[in-house]
């Protein structure tokens, strides 16, 4: 490609002509800056008079769902609560050996006796009745759903874009419309569940199907069978594996689900007493529940992990002798078993740990203060309203004047044009976008700048018809009237990502090229990965506080995993033949990391990227317990109030977000890839 004809540089270019015309036309025309509110449409209301008139006329048929509902509820509920802790216990280290000989056995005994000792048996077995029951059904919906798209390729397409948007819709918007259709209760966070769950298993399925051999598919056919009879009998099997998958994901999202529920109250489960414990700043007590559902995602994750792998299962013998020794405990000791929960022998260790906190943060409270505020100060504040703002007497020490801003974008335009000079047009004039963007802040950015700045980008990665797209989509929510409060959003999720980008890429990095400390850092990945979102809010609170920064945090600790995995992945996935050459050259390691693996990892990176981001705006609805501010205070202010309309416009407002950044990602991980060859 010739130099300088490349469309990123016209892209940039407009971007940066689109800047440059709002920040010198703010001051004759203010509406470049900030959006008229009499160009915005009520869409809030609108959505919320056409919601509640659907929801009016569907309440019947759903309370009738939810009264039906409720039977299974409480079946589960009454079976698991009156079984003997014994047999429960036992039943785990049976399935657990069955599944994975005795490392999981001991998995089992392990996790369920550390629930029991907690004193949190019986929200423990509530959480687990709403699991019970939530699960099958998802799993039904989900393999429904799968099934029908890959027996109508018609609707397939159709199918991934709804799935897509079900994965990109925050969880708490899920609970205001199902709040008014099905009442308050435990049913409204079971039913949210199976909703939240099911895509994951309908992914699982159509992907599982789709990899069915073609010579396997063929030879049902020769075999005479029906349509049905090949599905079922062949096609089915076949995908087993990867649908395991599926039910292993499906339980992860059911099991966090349920907790996000506790909010509504309304049920004695190990969610609400983890909601309610971080309410009443009781940090140990929190942090042992907390440390209960992780215990659960845990157990639960690795023995529905083992069932999605062939291996060898223990002997089905010792398993019903285990569940065997279970029942006669129950019976020989029955009248002596002690009330679950009466087995508080945990709690003076979760009040050990409140007075150790107390403790550490009055000796270091000073130092904990000063490096929240030294980040919220100096980092993310001029991010978010920018340097023109942000930096004031009383923090910085000097207040920022005209002069500067006049003085930092000479800079970065002296250095910009150096870089085009060199023959990076790209990076100089990106330098340039960057300086306005931290001299504004993201929170105040001119609207026809971000527009401009989308549609550049989208052309780049994937030409006209997704910039089209991207585009229209935030066009949608600039007219909503959510468009400051989206900004807000973009701001702590980007500085997030942004963050979780260079330290979990230095770490993958670092993984790649030491094996030993990859053993560890899988571990800490892992426990992560099972750890419901609700959970991520406990120790940053016990140390920080509610505010901005503790939200940062716990966003950042939640969506690192796949950048570190991804990272790693593409690094040590390099071909070997491409390795050899470049040693057989004389390449140092440092160049064959830089010009080798690295833009050979390019792809799988970008796909940790667009991971991260997702996961950062499902954590973001989360961290407004915290004290965020955004859509996802929007959406929790509208839970709490049962605004329908603002739930689902902030909700919708956010997937869109999302739903540009995934497009974006994966279009330029594509192009990537096709410029590599694979």
């Amino acid at each position: 490609m010739i130099p300088g004809r490349s469309p990123a540089v016209p892209a940039a270019l407009a971007a940066l002509l689109a800047g440059a015309l709002c920040l010198t036309l703010e001051s004759v025309a203010p509406w470049l800056a900030r959006f008229p509110a009499n160009w915005t449409l009520p869409a809030t209301d609108w959505a919320g008079t056409f919601l509640e008139w659907l929801l009016l006329g569907l309440k019947p048929a759903a309370r009738w769902f939810s009264w039906l509902l409720g039977y299974p509820m409480l079946w589960a509920n009454a079976a698991l609560g009156q079984t003997p802790w014994p047999l429960m216990i036992g039943t785990a280290t049976a399935i657990g050996w069955y599944l994975g000989g005795l490392p999981m056995a001991a998995l089992g005994l392990g996790g369920l006796g550390f629930v029991l000792l907690s004193g949190y048996w019986v929200e423990s077995m509530n959480t687990l009745a709403l699991v019970a029951v939530s699960v099958p059904l998802a799993l039904a919906v989900g393999g429904v759903i799968g099934v029908a798209a890959n027996e109508f390729p018609r609707i397939k397409s159709s199918v991934q874009a709804a799935l897509d948007v079900m994965q990109t819709v925050p969880t708490f918007a899920y609970l205001t419309p199902l709040l008014l259709l099905f009442g308050f209760g435990p049913v409204v966070g079971m039913i949210a569940s199976a909703i939240y769950a099911a895509p994951p298993m309908a992914r699982n399925v159509i992907l599982g199907l789709e990899r069915v051999d073609p010579e396997v598919r063929e030879a049902a056919v020769m075999s005479g069978g029906t349509r049905i009879q090949q599905l079922l009998l062949v096609e089915i099997p076949s995908a087993a594996r990867q649908i395991m998958v599926g039910v292993n994901q499906c339980l992860m999202a059911a099991l966090s689900m349920v907790i996000i529920a506790a909010v509504i109250g309304g049920f004695n489960d190990i969610g609400w007493e983890v909601l309610l414990t971080m309410r009443k700043a009781q940090f140990g007590l929190a942090l042992m529940a907390g440390l209960v559902i992780v215990v659960f995602a845990i157990v639960i994750d690795r023995m529905s992990a083992a069932l999605a792998h062939e291996r060898r299962r223990g002997d089905p013998r010792v398993a019903y002798g285990i569940v065997a020794l279970s029942v006669l405990v129950v019976l020989v000791f029955q009248a002596r078993l002690p009330d679950p929960s009466t087995l508080t022998f945990l709690d003076p260790a979760a009040e050990r740990v409140d007075r150790a906190l107390g403790e550490f943060t009055a000796n270091n409270g000073e130092a904990l203060n000063q490096f929240r505020n030294g980040a919220m100060f100096y980092v993310l504040l001029p991010l978010r309203i920018g340097l023109d703002e942000a930096a004031l007497p009383f923090t910085w020490g000097f207040q920022w004047t005209a002069t500067m801003s006049a003085g930092l974008f000479a800079a970065a335009a002296v250095a910009g044009a150096c870089l085009a000079l060199s023959g990076r047009a790209v990076s100089g004039l990106l330098l340039v976008i960057g300086s306005g963007i931290i001299e504004t802040g993201i929170a105040n950015l001119p609207w026809p700048f971000v527009l401009v700045a989308t549609f550049s980008l989208a052309w780049v990665a994937s030409g006209r018809r997704l910039a089209i797209l991207c585009v229209a989509l935030l066009a949608t929510v600039l007219v909503s009237g959510l468009w400051e409060r989206a900004l807000l959003s973009l701001y702590l999720s980007g500085a997030a990502v942004f963050a979780c980008a260079v330290v979990g890429g230095a770490i993958g990095l670092l993984c790649a090229v030491a094996p030993s400390i990859w053993r560890v850092v899988r571990l800490v990945c892992d426990m992560l990965q099972t750890i419901p979102l609700f959970v991520f809010l406990i120790p940053v609170l016990m140390f920080f506080q509610i505010g901005e920064f503790s939200a940062f945090l716990a966003i950042c600790a939640y969506a690192i995993v796949p950048m570190i995995r991804y990272t790693r992945h593409g690094l040590v996935m390099t071909p070997p033949e491409l390795l050899e050459a470049a040693v057989a050259s004389g390449a140092t390691p440092w160049q064959i990391m830089r010009d080798v693996r690295a833009p050979y990892a390019a792809p799988t990176v970008l796909l940790g990227l667009n991971q991260t981001i997702l996961y950062a705006f499902a954590m973001l609805v989360i961290a407004a317990l915290i004290g965020t501010t955004g859509l996802g205070q929007s959406i929790y202010l509208a839970l709490g109030s049962a605004d329908v309309g603002l739930g689902v416009s902030a909700g919708a407002a956010m997937a869109i977000l999302a739903l540009i950044c995934d497009r974006l990602v994966q279009a330029f991980a594509e192009g990537r890839r096709t410029a590599l060859g694979l």
